[in-house]
């Protein structure tokens, strides 16, 4: 477990780095050293990162919950008290309304920028004022829009699948982009304080039990958002009866796992994500599934075989998908942001934003079918517009 997320931050602090990468674990032998060549000019002043421009027709609002869960001790710190949780939401909204969203807030990406000892070779505040298309507090469209939950991967920021929350919001879904406390590099609440990640120090808890908590997580988030005094102000836009799950990594399992708890999740993407938990033998009652992964670890015959291993038990539409030249975190931001840092080497060999829009498209094509009804001849069958999405298992 330990060695698979490890090499996962490894690659994704690569954005953040002047030089190439040397190694897992071996970026900058000394925390908080900036290399001899950057310590009088860190690298990334006067750099404006931004992620690709979102292709739906809509602009896109997001605001950011607070979340308690005063029923559930916190898993990992259960002296802090109930579970707590960030989520930002982004949205259909009014074009020309609200003010430019920040990526994250300068403290969480000074922390994500130290989660491998860079200290101060890469400006956290260029990373935090990367532009994001999106607007806070816009005032949101008229509608009643699909909501899709994102899960990220472990150690990752949420802030890390912000490029498809924003995409999927402007082609018309409500997203909720999750946090899940003390799993990440680091998380702002509205006390000012940022928790860091108090998991990565716990080396008995398994994978599995990680998933199994993300599932309590991601269900009291469904609660919040669509209860009858739903904890967001404009919950009005959320069709409760179309709601899908995507994501990464160990969050991509957690979504096969939730949608095993949780009968109100009627279609779930998982990105690259091994599953910890499989399956149940029983199927996940007809529903909808997409895999989409590298396929040095997900091609059949890759080396991990629980994709393999649990695809029978896959018993309603389902697709297995790889990406030719992608790697784990082709499916998140960070390439995108390394390539216009100037860093080879972390998109493979596919360039980022080639990686980035495949995954937009083909998540996109996946709930516009099976959340909003709209067939989707792209999820049929291989596209010649499209040679690196490989088609593992025929529909």
């Amino acid at each position: 477990m330990t060695r698979i997320r490890r090499t996962a931050v490894v690659v994704a602090l690569a954005l953040v780095l002047p030089l190439p990468i040397v190694g897992a674990g071996t970026a900058f032998a000394a925390a908080g050293q900036a290399p001899a060549a950057t310590a009088s000019a860190p690298a990334g002043q006067g750099v404006q990162l931004e992620l690709p421009r979102p292709t739906g027709p809509h602009a896109v609002g997001v605001n950011t919950l607070h979340l308690v869960d005063r029923d559930r001790p916190d898993p990992w710190v259960p002296s802090a008290g109930p579970r707590q949780l960030m989520v930002s939401m982004y949205y259909p909204a009014r074009p020309g309304t609200g003010r430019p969203a920040p990526y994250m807030t300068t403290e969480e990406a000074r922390l994500f920028l130290n989660m491998e000892g860079v200290g101060s070779a890469f400006p956290a505040q260029t990373l935090a004022d990367t532009r994001t298309y999106a607007s806070t507090d816009a005032r949101p469209e008229h509608g009643r829009y699909p909501l899709v939950v994102l899960s990220p991967g472990f150690e990752l920021p949420r802030q890390t699948l912000t490029g498809l929350a924003v995409d999927l919001a402007s082609r018309g879904y409500v997203v909720a982009l999750v946090n899940h406390t003390y799993e990440d590099s680091g998380t702002t609440f509205p006390d000012g304080q940022t928790l860091g990640c108090a998991l990565c120090d716990l080396p008995n808890v398994t994978d599995a039990e990680n998933v199994q908590s993300r599932t309590e997580d991601l269900s009291f988030v469904l609660d919040q958002l669509t209860g009858h005094h739903s904890a967001w102000q404009y919950a009005q836009l959320i069709d409760r009866k179309r709601i899908g799950m995507a994501g990464h990594s160990l969050g991509g399992n957690a979504v096969t796992a939730t949608m095993a708890a949780d009968q109100r999740v009627r279609a779930g993407a998982d990105l690259d994500g091994r599953f910890f938990v499989p399956v149940p033998t029983g199927g996940l009652g007809g529903r909808p599934v997409l895999l989409l992964g590298n396929p040095a670890n997900h091609a059949v015959g890759g080396d991990e075989s629980s994709w393999a291993t649990d695809w029978p038990d896959l018993d309603g539409w389902k697709r297995w998908l790889t990406i030719t030249g992608s790697n784990h975190v082709s499916f998140t931001d960070v390439p995108v942001l390394a390539h216009e840092a100037g860093i080879p080497g972390v998109d493979g060999s596919i360039p980022a934003v080639r990686a980035a829009r495949l995954t937009r498209d083909y998540v996109a094509a996946f709930f516009d079918e099976q959340l909003k009804g709209i067939p989707q001849p792209l999820l049929d069958s291989p596209s010649p517009a499209d040679p690196e999405v490989v088609f593992q298992q025929r529909p």
